[in-house]
C-alpha cells in the first residue's frame, strides 16, 4: 500500500486549523478560574502526611465519624428517595396554581447558609419550635440532638439535589411514552413503575448520587441542629471541625477522605447531572439500525406526489410484504382478536366536534391540515386531553366515565413509542400483563403476533436494535396484543421511507382485515387513505368536513388541502355570469352552472393542464400566462409547477418528451390552458 506524508501532514494541518483558538480575554479568566477551583485540592493533597494517613483514618473517632456518616447520609438518600421522587414527578408533569412558589421551594436549601437552615429546622422541629412539642408529647420523639435529627438536617439540604435532577430527566421524557402504556392498559401507579421509572434511570441515578454525597458532607444544619454528640450526631464533617484545633495533620487526612468520596462520586457521573432518559439515548441507535430504513422523510412535489422511483419501489416492498403476510397467516392460525365485535359510537365536543358511528372492522382515515383537530380527535377518544371531550360508546359498553387504562381503546403514536428497556417480545407482552394476563399466556400471544406481523425473529431485541420498519410493526402488534375494541394509529408510517411504508402498509392492511373493532388512522398520504380506509374523515377547525368512501372523496373533495394532497389542482371562488370568480382577481370558465354567488371548489386534475411556449389558439377558454416554478418527476411523467399573476399556481402533468420539445426548465415563460369541460366544481 502506498503511503501520502504530505497528503497525511495536509490533512494534520487542517485539522489544526478548524480548531477553535479561544479569545484571550476570555481563556485568561477561565484559566484564572480553574487554578482557582484547584489549589485548595492541590493544598490537601500537598499537605497531606502520607506516612500517617492509615493511622488518621483508623482512629477510634474517626471511624465511629464515618460508620455515622453513612447511616446518616443513605438513611437521608432513602428519605429524599421517599419523599423527593413523588415532588419530581408532580413538579415536571403537573399544572397546579403555586407551582413557581413550590419549587423556589426545593431550591431554597441549596442557597440558603447551612447554620440558617438549622436554625430554621429548630424552629420547626425543636422541642420549642412549631411541630417539635407535639411529636415529643404524642409520639415522644425528640428529634435534636439525636441521631433522628441528624438525618432530617442532612435530608433538608440534600434532597433539592434529587428532585431537580429527576424533575429534569422527567421534563425530557416524551410524554407519549406514559400516555401509550396507559391506553395499552396500564394503571397510573403501574405505568409509574414499569415505563417511567425505569426510562428516567440515568436522572434518579445521578441525583441520588448527588443526594448521598451532599448528606455525607453535610455540616452547617447537623450541628446546629442535631448538635456535636459523638457516637450520636458527630458526623464526619463534624469530626474535621474538631481536629482542626487539635490534630491539623488527621483533619487534613480526614478531609482528603471526603475530597476522594466526592470526586468519585462525580467522575462516575461524568457530567450526567440530569440524567437523558433512556428514550433519547437509544434514538440514535435505533436510526442506526439500519441505515435506509428508519428516520427517512420521502420529498414531496408541489402537488403532494411521491418523489420518483416510488412505483418501483412500493413494487418491491408489496412483494416482500406478501412473504411476510403468508409467514405471518401461517404463524397464526386460529384468531388471536377473540372473535369479539364493537361497534363505535362517539360524541366529541370541545376544540373538536364531530360524531363518529362506524360498524365492526371498519378503518377510517382521518385527514385535514396541520391544527385540524386529528390528534386532539385521537386523544379525546383516548380520554387524555382537556382540549376535548368524548361520549363514548364500543359496542354494548359505555366507556366514557372510564379512565384512559380501562376503556380497551389502544394508541400506536407516531413514533410508536416501544419502551426503550424491554424486548419486543416483553413490549408486545405489556398490555396483556397489564391486563393481569399470567406471564406465561401474555407472552405466547405476544410471540403469535410477532410471528403474525414477521417480526417473530426479532422477540428478543430491544427497540433500539430494530429498524424504522420493525419497530413500528411491534408496535401495531403490541396495540393488537392489548385486545383493544378500538384502535387508534396516528401517523404510524410518517417517518418512514417508501418502501419501507409500502411493506408496512401492506401488513396494517392485512392484519386490519380480521381486527373486530375499529380503527382510526391519521394520515397525510394520500395512499395510504385510498389503500387502507373504508372511509375517509376530513378535519377542518376541529369539523368534519366530509365523511365518505375513499372513492367519493377522491372524485368529490370538499376540501382544498384534500385535492391538492390527492394531486390535483383545487381553486375556491364563487359562481358569478362569466363563470367562477377567484379570491385573486382571476376567472375560471366552467361547463357547469351554478347560481350566482354560490361557493364552490374547481378541481382540476393535472393532467388535463395544457403547456405552451405560446398562447394557445382553439377551443380552451381558459389561457393564462405564467413562469416555470419548479419541475419534478413523479415516475414516467413530470409535475410542472407554473406560476401565474392572474391565478393561483397551477400544477401540469406532461411527458419528459413534451417537456423536451418545450425545452422547459425552472424560469421559462410559458401559457396554460384548461379546458371547461375538464373542470370540475363541487359545491361548499
Amino acid at each position: 500500500m502506498s503511503r501520502h506524508p504530505s497528503g497525511a501532514r495536509a490533512g494534520t494541518r487542517t485539522r489544526a486549523r478548524t480548531r477553535t483558538r479561544p479569545p484571550v480575554a476570555l481563556a485568561l479568566p477561565a484559566l484564572v478560574a480553574v487554578a482557582f477551583l484547584l489549589l485548595p485540592l492541590v493544598g490537601i493533597l500537598a499537605r497531606t502526611e502520607w506516612s500517617e494517613l492509615g493511622a488518621h483514618l483508623t482512629s477510634p473517632g474517626v471511624v465511629e465519624a464515618l460508620r455515622l456518616s453513612l447511616v446518616v447520609s443513605f438513611w437521608a438518600l432513602g428519605l429524599s428517595l421517599l419523599l423527593g421522587v413523588p415532588l419530581a414527578w408532580l413538579l415536571a408533569r403537573i399544572e397546579f396554581k403555586g407551582k413557581a412558589f413550590v419549587r423556589s421551594l426545593v431550591l431554597l436549601p441549596m442557597v440558603l447558609p447551612p447554620t440558617v437552615g438549622g436554625v430554621a429546622l429548630l424552629l420547626g422541629f425543636g422541642r420549642r419550635g412549631l411541630l417539635g412539642p407535639w411529636l415529643e408529647s404524642t409520639f415522644g420523639i425528640t428529634l435534636p440532638f439525636h441521631t433522628s435529627g441528624a438525618v432530617l438536617a442532612a435530608t433538608f439540604v440534600a434532597m433539592p439535589f434529587l428532585v431537580i435532577s429527576l424533575e429534569g430527566a422527567l421534563g425530557g421524557l416524551k410524554r407519549s411514552y406514559e400516555d401509550t402504556a396507559a391506553s395499552l392498559g396500564a394503571s397510573p401507579v403501574r405505568v409509574f413503575f414499569t415505563v417511567t421509572m425505569p426510562m428516567v434511570g440515568p436522572g434518579l441515578v445521578a441525583g441520588a448520587a448527588l443526594t448521598w454525597a451532599r448528606a455525607l458532607g453535610e455540616f452547617g444544619a447537623t450541628i446546629t441542629f442535631a448538635g456535636n454528640l459523638p457516637g450520636t450526631t458527630q458526623t464526619l464533617p463534624l469530626q474535621v471541625y474538631l481536629l482542626l484545633q487539635d490534630s491539623p495533620e488527621a483533619a487534613t487526612s480526614v478531609s482528603l477522605l471526603l475530597v476522594a468520596i466526592a470526586m468519585a462520586v462525580l467522575i462516575a457521573l461524568r457530567g450526567r447531572w440530569a440524567g437523558a432518559p433512556a428514550a433519547a439515548r437509544t434514538a440514535g441507535a435505533a436510526g442506526r439500525a439500519e441505515p435506509g430504513t428508519a428516520g427517512e422523510v420521502p420529498s414531496v412535489s408541489p402537488s403532494g406526489a411521491a418523489p420518483a422511483g416510488a412505483a418501483r419501489a412500493q413494487a418491491d416492498a408489496d412483494a416482500e410484504a406478501e412473504a411476510y403476510a403468508d409467514e405471518g397467516a401461517a404463524a397464526g392460525a386460529g384468531d388471536p382478536h377473540g372473535g369479539g365485535r364493537w361497534p363505535l359510537h362517539a360524541a366529541v365536543t370541545g376544540f373538536t366536534e364531530l360524531t363518529l358511528d362506524a360498524p365492526p372492522g371498519t378503518t377510517i382515515a382521518v385527514v385535514g391540515e396541520n391544527g385540524a383537530g386529528k390528534t386532539t380527535l385521537l386523544r379525546a377518544l383516548l380520554g387524555l386531553t382537556p382540549r376535548a371531550d368524548a361520549e363514548l360508546r364500543l359496542g354494548d359498553t359505555d366507556v366514557t366515565a372510564l379512565p384512559p387504562h380501562r376503556r380497551q381503546v389502544a394508541w400506536v403514536p407516531q413514533d410508536g413509542a416501544l419502551f426503550p428497556h424491554l424486548s419486543a417480545l416483553a413490549n408486545t407482552a405489556y398490555g396483556l400483563r397489564a391486563r393481569r394476563v399470567p406471564r406465561a399466556e401474555a407472552r405466547r400471544e405476544a410471540r403469535l403476533w410477532l410471528d403474525r406481523l414477521g417480526v417473530g425473529r426479532l422477540a428478543h431485541r430491544k427497540p433500539g436494535q430494530l429498524s424504522g420498519g420493525q419497530a413500528q410493526r411491534v408496535a401495531l402488534a403490541r396495540a393488537l396484543a392489548a385486545r383493544p375494541r378500538l384502535l387508534l394509529l396516528d401517523e404510524p408510517l410518517a417517518s418512514l421511507d417508501q418502501a419501507t411504508r409500502a411493506h408496512v402498509r401492506h401488513t396494517l392492511r392485512t392484519h386490519l382485515a380480521g381486527f373486530g373493532g375499529v380503527c382510526l388512522i391519521v394520515t397525510h398520504d394520500p395512499v395510504e387513505a385510498v389503500s387502507l380506509a373504508d372511509r375517509v374523515l376530513v378535519l377542518a377547525d376541529g369539523r368534519a368536513l366530509q365523511d365518505a368512501p375513499p372513492a367519493e372523496v377522491t372524485r368529490h373533495p370538499r376540501s382544498p388541502w384534500v385535492a391538492r394532497m390527492l394531486g390535483r389542482n383545487a381553486w375556491v371562488g364563487a359562481a358569478s355570469p362569466e363563470g367562477l370568480a377567484l379570491p385573486s382577481g382571476g376567472r375560471l370558465v366552467v361547463a357547469e352552472a351554478l347560481p350566482e354567488g354560490a361557493e364552490a371548489l374547481a378541481i382540476i386534475g393535472p393532467e388535463a393542464v395544457s403547456v405552451h411556449r405560446d398562447r394557445p389558439g382553439g377551443s380552451p377558454r381558459n389561457v393564462w400566462p405564467g413562469t416555470v416554478r419548479e419541475i419534478t418527476s413523479v415516475g414516467s411523467r413530470l409535475r410542472v409547477l407554473v406560476g401565474s399573476t392572474e391565478v393561483p399556481d397551477l400544477v401540469a402533468e406532461i411527458t419528459p418528451e413534451a417537456a423536451a420539445e418545450l425545452g422547459l426548465v425552472d424560469g421559462s415563460a410559458v401559457w396554460t390552458s384548461v379546458k371547461a369541460t375538464e373542470v370540475t366544481l363541487v359545491r361548499l
